[in-house]
């Protein structure tokens, strides 16, 4: 049996000193219905935690929202402290008022007492890198931007990212801080990003998809993507992944689950080879679907 690997997948390093495995995990399934309160099987959730570091996984994004604060307290009681240069990754701004209910603010007083909850949640004295995981329209982004740059230049954070932006706001947040990662909804099928991740190829910036997987639906109804899923003896959610990982190397997809099978099943994606021709084909297959 092949050994699951995630650093298999490759090496990226965010802000251009801070490497980690390409092939991620996203800490939002570690929390109830709507993403509100604790998991339905708290312990499973734990184990498959305590499964990342075995299996090379050495990238973690989590948030203040997802719970609100359960996901990030769980990895810090399961995880911390971090070893072998495990990296947990959060955002703020985006507050919790009841299950599915998700509202940005970006007022720096709620910004900075976010990243100071972070960082007592995830036991650390520093985020190594910290997304606003959503502009508040209603706050002047001068505002937002200037806090998280003050907040890197304190100390309290590392690396600065953003998430759900377009170009314009890469560049306009840019005239702040350097902008480290990207965090925004892209798969083999959602492809509205590709501009943003094409500038983030550019600039050297992470790029970070969230929902990576989709490919359930083609593997019944289009018959090219059947057969791929067929020829590596894989999942469709493991050949979408398999085509993220091969779309860029600055890519850093982070699928998510609270089970250690669909854990051990999204890292063996790190081991499918698509060859340049599978890649075009599914990538023809995605634009369509």
């Amino acid at each position: 049996m092949t050994e699951l690997n995630a650093a298999k997948a490759g090496t990226f390093a965010i802000g251009g000193d801070l490497e980690v495995n390409r092939l991620g995990f996203g800490a939002m399934r570690v929390t109830g219905d709507g993403i509100w309160g604790d998991p339905a099987d708290p312990e499973e959730a734990r184990r498959t935690l305590r499964r990342l570091p075995e299996l090379n996984i050495n990238f973690i994004d989590t948030a203040e929202a997802y719970g609100p604060f359960t996901s990030e307290l769980m990895l810090a009681e399961v995880l911390a402290p971090y070893k072998n240069g495990l990296t947990v990754a959060t955002k703020g701004g985006n507050t919790r008022a009841g299950p599915n209910d998700w509202r940005p603010v970006g007022r720096a007083g709620v910004l900075i007492q976010g990243v100071k909850l972070s960082l007592r949640h995830l036991k650390l004295e520093q985020l190594p890198l910290w997304q606003l995981h959503r502009i508040d329209p209603d706050t002047p982004r001068e505002e937002q931007f200037s806090t998280m740059a003050e907040m890197q230049k304190e100390g309290l954070v590392r690396h600065l990212g953003l998430s759900e932006v377009s170009v314009a706001d890469i560049e306009e947040a840019s005239k702040y801080f350097k902008v480290a990662t990207v965090q925004n909804h892209y798969n083999l099928t959602k492809r509205d990003s590709e501009d943003v991740l094409e500038y983030c190829e550019k600039n050297g910036i992470g790029f970070i998809p969230w929902f990576p997987l989709a490919g359930g639906e083609l593997a019944k109804s289009d018959q090219g993507f059947a057969e791929i899923v067929k020829k590596h003896d894989a999942s469709p959610s493991q050949i979408a992944l398999a085509w993220v990982l091969k779309r860029s190397k600055v890519m850093l997809p982070i699928p998510g689950t609270g089970k250690v099978k669909h854990l051990e099943e999204n890292v063996a994606a790190a081991d499918i080879e698509l060859s340049d021709e599978d890649f075009k084909t599914l990538d023809a297959i995605g634009r369509k679907a």
